[in-house]
């Protein structure tokens, strides 16, 4: 992580109803730059809610919100154009080439054709895709289209990444490659913002909030918390959370 006191999002009484259900019931963080920020919690638990919000998707019931220094409220189209977003289920297309996958997102993401020329070759290189840059997505193996997405989801210098369970379904190998490129992403500045529902790579973010019915019940590094829960893995942190919500 870089040593930063830039907050790129930043939010306070986050509050998002639909009709009398509370989803996100008065949430309140802020993140830094090339922090990793681990957002977990239970399915049901209000992540997916407040990762629309934060991607400019969904506005707030009521709230202050503001990603890479731009209002949700006011300046989503601004929020988009700043972050990069890659999805548990991906949404790189199959019957695209690899190479004509990374040139389509390119420019959606508008950058100029000299600039989709340069960064194709470029990422290409990276990844090591040179033989493969006109099969079809579809004959990939899954590790290497969660790479390739998640490479795509940086093309175009976004401030932000946001990635929801972008390991789900891979080979623990690959899982700890796919964490090589967020450590890189993150120490080049981006800040990085997941989900998972694996509570050993909690380990790996810098700061980790756990959300159970609607609201943060702890946000801290991995280390403070376990001292703080008595626990000795982040596994342990996560039930006696859910377990004591469940008690009172």
């Amino acid at each position: 992580m870089i040593n930063s006191s830039e907050k790129i999002i930043e939010v306070k009484n986050l509050v998002k109803k639909f009709g009398s259900f509370v989803a996100n019931d008065h949430l309140t963080f802020d993140v830094f730059k090339g922090e990793i920020f681990g957002f977990l919690g239970a399915n049901g638990a209000g992540k997916t809610t407040a990762m629309k919000i934060l991607c400019g998707l969904s506005k707030p019931t009521s709230g202050d919100v503001k990603v890479a220094g731009f209002d949700v409220y006011k300046q989503t189209e601004e929020i988009k154009k700043n972050i990069g977003y890659m999805s548990q289920r991906f949404s790189l297309y199959e019957d695209l080439t690899t190479v004509e996958n990374i040139r389509f997102y390119a420019g959606i993401y508008g950058l100029t054709n000299k600039e989709i020329k340069e960064r194709s070759e470029m990422l290409i290189n990276k990844l090591g895709l040179d033989n493969v840059k006109n099969t079809l997505l579809k004959s990939l193996p899954l590790g290497w289209k969660q790479k390739l997405a998640f490479s795509v989801a940086l093309i175009h210098n976004p401030k932000i990444i946001f990635l929801d369970e972008p390991t789900s379904g891979v080979d623990p190998i690959t899982r700890r490659q796919f964490w090589e490129m967020i450590y890189e992403a993150a120490n080049s500045g981006v800040t990085v913002f997941i989900t998972t529902h694996y509570m050993d790579e909690a380990e790996y973010c810098n700061r980790v909030s756990i959300m159970v019915d609607g609201r943060i019940e702890a946000l801290d590094k991995p280390g403070l918390l376990k001292k703080q829960f008595e626990a000795e893995t982040m596994n342990e942190v996560f039930l006696k959370l859910a377990r004591n919500i469940q008690e009172v």
